[in-house]
């Protein structure tokens, strides 16, 4: 339980940051898959006190995985800001 705990407090950091923004999310989306389909009995903590709320952060986070860092992350400034150009249709 300790560990899981952990797992949450820094992938959480880590995602406040922008530091290893896909694998935070994706830490953050296995402890909350985890916690939802836990067969121990779930902890009424803080923001996640229904199981609903909690499957909505773990909907979040699997976004956050898809999306990546934003512009203003530590990952955008350590390897640089990607974009995705669309060019216009020749007419």
């Amino acid at each position: 339980m300790l560990a899981i705990a952990l797992l949450a407090v820094v992938s959480g950091a880590l995602l406040v940051t922008g530091y290893q923004t896909r694998l935070a999310a994706g830490a953050a989306v296995m402890v909350g898959v985890g916690s939802l389909f836990s067969w121990f009995p779930f902890a009424n903590v803080g923001l996640f006190a229904t199981k609903t709320t909690l499957g909505f952060a773990s909907v979040v986070a699997a976004a956050l995985v898809c999306m990546g860092p934003g512009a203003f992350s530590l990952d955008a400034r350590l390897f640089g800001r990607r974009e995705i150009v669309i060019p216009r249709p020749k007419n």
